[in-house]
């Protein structure tokens, strides 16, 4: 264990990194050793799992550890292998180094149930190849560039339609294209928050931003969900007390919860906004799995105080990372420099491929189709859910997620764990909470709860104490 002391100028990262560094140095940590878990040196040293991620990566990046993929991190020397072979076993912990590093891996689990995304076979393939099929028919001259600094123009145009249909009035030129929800997220942060600033946030919520706010310094206020959207009493004090500058939140389909602000709750908030100054970023990454299409905060506030952020990847493709940014004309223009400094203009050819998806007759189908999928699969979950012994947060019947917790268990980190070994992946509800504390909640994403074997290990739970 390192002495840490947290009343010091020097921060807990800082600390942690020059500590096992001296360690290292000093070869009380030898080349092929392991070191403990994120979450195991969280635990022993009182410290949170995001200043560990920090600490590990800055070590890693220092080229005194290495990250092996499904094993953990080790000093780095000739006893360490790049890479795990295949035989290695399993191992990681329900932290935030699991969804930031190792979502996107196997991890040898067999069913997957909290995860983001939806099942391949339940995304756009065809539309994705004929799109593909189109694009290999273009002049290789088209593609010669960087392209526009705002990103295709095209594309841009049939956005603005469509958020028109919305009712969002905003032109091509309020429109940022980027290489997904995430990197338009990250240029509003980066944008908006300073070290120190108090930042509003969902509470659970969407666990990268936190990473990415905490990384930029911010002080986290979470604003606890409702079953209609968010605690507004508790809103209006942490807006009062903090005066933050921007609440970051999703309207609807939140993830995990999948619970949609009501129209009421929409109108208070932007009230709230109005009245304590701060603005608004709206992630809407899941808009086109609302069939109710209800009013964004977009719509209600016309992009004065709201900026509003979307996908094109969920329900096509998650490789084409198209995303984008609608705001008031003059923010976007400050954005621009700051999105082509970090990575000049996003990608033309996915821009044209995406434009060229939404130009198919068929999508509009393959939209609707999905949303029903989705629809029956939340009455499936849901009831399946319940019958195993589950309570369940809300029922949106819509998008991605329900959030439930198991009735005869407390923190379902603990849950989550006994799942790893039946080889099944469970996402935690600290996973979600921007203090990253453990709480007896959990993500289902309802097209990966299908297989009747996470409905077995679930009922086994209620005969295990704990």
């Amino acid at each position: 264990m390192l002495l840490l002391d947290p009343t010091s100028d020097i921060p807990l990262v800082t600390q942690i990194v020059d500590g096992i560094a001296q360690a290292i140095d000093e070869q009380r940590l030898r080349p092929g050793a392991k070191l403990p878990s994120i979450r195991k040196f969280a635990q022993a040293n009182g410290v949170s799992h995001f200043t560990v991620v920090e600490a590990y990566d800055r070590l890693v990046a220092r080229g005194c550890l290495n990250a092996v993929p499904n094993a953990g991190f080790y000093v780095r020397g000739p006893a360490v292998e790049d890479s795990a072979s295949d035989e290695a076993p399993t191992e990681f912990d329900f932290d935030a180094h699991l969804l930031l590093h190792k979502v996107f891996q196997p991890l040898g689990m067999e069913l997957r149930p909290g995860v983001g995304l939806l099942p391949e076979h339940w995304l756009d393939g065809e539309g994705l190849l004929r799109g593909l099929r189109s694009l290999a028919r273009e002049e290789p001259t088209q593609f010669g560039n960087y392209g526009h600094s705002k990103g295709n123009p095209k594309l841009r145009g049939k956005l603005a339609d469509r958020l028109g249909d919305a009712g969002v009035a905003a032109s091509p030129e309020q429109i940022l294209l980027t290489a997904g929800a995430s990197q338009a997220l990250d240029l509003t942060v980066r944008y908006l928050v300073q070290r120190g600033d108090p930042v509003l946030v969902d509470e659970p919520g969407y666990h990268n931003l936190f990473l990415n706010l905490r990384l930029q310094g911010a002080q986290l206020l979470g604003v606890p969900r409702s079953a209609d959207g968010l605690d507004l009493d508790r809103l209006e004090q942490l807006a009062r007390e903090h005066r933050p500058k921007v609440y970051f939140t999703q309207a609807r389909l939140q993830s995990p919860t999948g619970g949609s602000l009501s129209l009421a709750a929409a109108h208070r908030l932007l009230q709230l906004a109005e009245k304590y100054d701060f603005l608004i970023v709206e992630n809407d990454i899941y808009a086109d799995l609302d069939p109710a299409g209800q009013l964004l905060l977009a719509n209600l506030d016309q992009l004065a105080r709201v900026i509003y952020i979307s996908s094109l990847s969920k329900v096509i493709a998650p490789a084409l990372r198209t995303g984008f940014i609608a705001a008031h004309p003059e923010l976007i223009e400050e954005l621009v420099p700051l999105k082509m400094v970090s990575g000049l203009t996003s990608s033309e050819l996915t821009e044209t491929l995406a434009l060229d998806i939404l130009l198919q007759g068929r999508h509009r189908k393959h939209v609707r189709q999905l949303r029903d999928q989705l629809g029956e699969a939340h009455d499936s979950v849901a009831r399946r859910l319940e019958a195993a012994g589950l309570e369940i947060f809300h029922e949106p019947r819509a998008g991605l997620f329900l959030w439930a917790r198991h009735r005869a268990v407390d923190d379902a980190t603990l849950l989550a764990s006994r799942a790893k070994e039946a080889k099944i992946l469970l996402f935690p509800g600290q996973l979600f909470m921007p203090d990253g504390r453990s709480v007896p909640w959990m993500r289902f994403n309802v097209a990966h709860s299908l297989d009747e074997r996470l409905y077995a290990f679930l009922s086994a739970q209620s005969e295990v104490p704990g």
